[in-house]
């Protein structure tokens, strides 16, 4: 029998069971899968540690994040400049 699942799915499932702060039935009633199957998963992942495709992915993820905030960080601080200026312009 074929998995209906993929591995990026199963991986996604597994980290969201691990960090979400929800029960593994919570998790896996969400996702739509069994309970026993979401467990199994989890298992395996402790019996086969990170791997570095994926940790590599987090990564660029993370990287990617941080340049978005600081130029998010940035337009803030321009608009807050033009908010002054124009404050003080309309006195």
């Amino acid at each position: 029998m074929a998995s209906r699942h993929g591995a990026e799915f199963r991986a996604e499932a597994v980290r969201i069971a691990l960090t979400s702060g929800l029960s593994r039935k919570q998790v896996a009633k969400d996702l739509g899968v069994g309970f026993s199957t979401l467990n199994r998963w989890i298992q395996k992942g402790r019996r086969d540690p990170g791997k570095p495709a994926t940790q590599s992915d987090l990564e660029k993820e993370i990287a990617e994040l941080r340049r978005e905030n600081r130029l998010l960080r940035e337009e803030r601080e321009v608009l807050k400049k033009a908010t002054q200026f124009f404050a003080e312009r309309s006195k």
